[in-house]
């Protein structure tokens, strides 16, 4: 996944994060029904867990951009819980 956004020729404050970033910060949020900010919060927590150094997204870039961001989630179905792996290869959820 590109966390970081590529360079854009256009005016104005190019994006630091890349849509995929806010995707993912967007799934997280969608799939443990958080808030924005305590979805910032574990995001933050998943990327230290991975011994990453990257930039979190704060709660006003996310609540900009997830107006362009369409999160393609189904709803879960079964109440129980939903398994978060990460490694080396990246994140996955698992579950029904």
């Amino acid at each position: 996944m590109v966390w970081l956004a590529p360079k854009a020729g256009r005016n104005g404050r190019p994006p630091v994060l890349s849509d995929a970033a806010i995707q993912f910060c967007l799934m997280v949020k969608v799939l443990f029904g958080l808030p924005l900010r305590q979805t910032t919060g574990m995001v933050a927590s998943i990327l230290s867990m991975a011994k990453l150094d990257w930039p979190v997204p704060d709660f006003s870039t996310l609540s900009r951009r997830q107006k362009t961001i369409a999160v393609q989630i189904t709803q879960r179905r079964a109440p129980g819980p939903l398994n978060l792996l990460v490694d080396s290869t990246g994140i996955k959820f698992l579950g029904e």
